[in-house]
């Protein structure tokens, strides 16, 4: 059993290599070999967000609070809230994160492959950002 207290890893963060924006990081786990599951809690100000990447076994996404936006590769741009949970298919391009006025905070939830968790690709553009969510 491994219990980890809480403040006892910091905040961090994201490096703007693979976002745009404010963004903070709060590790829940990374679980030891075998186990390939790693969880965060990821903080979006308004505005920001993560460039195009896809995982290789899936993401799931469960906002905890705020509201975000969601796309995938060649989809309509969707809005998300406070207790929706979405879910990425294996190799799914896509990105996430906070509406243009409203913050938003998610856990965000994938397995490793390989020992690799994510695949970072383009920026999401301002022009993509900018599109209007579809309902």
């Amino acid at each position: 059993m491994i219990i980890r207290p809480l403040g006892s890893i910091p905040s961090v963060r994201a490096p703007a290599s693979y976002f745009t924006g404010t963004v903070w990081q709060d590790p829940i786990i990374e679980a030891p070999e075998p186990a390939a599951q790693r969880a965060v809690r990821v903080g979006f100000e308004p505005g920001a967000r993560t460039a195009w990447h896809t995982h290789p076994l899936g993401q799931t996404l469960f906002i905890t609070s705020g509201f975000g936006l969601v796309q995938v590769w060649g989809g309509v741009v969707r809005e998300v809230r406070a207790g929706d949970v979405i879910y990425f298919a294996p190799e799914e391009k896509h990105w996430h994160g906070a509406s243009p006025t409203i913050r938003m905070e998610h856990i965000a939830m994938q397995e490793a492959k390989n020992g690799k968790h994510v695949d970072w690709l383009e920026h999401v553009t301002d022009e993509q950002y900018a599109v209007k969510p579809s309902v």
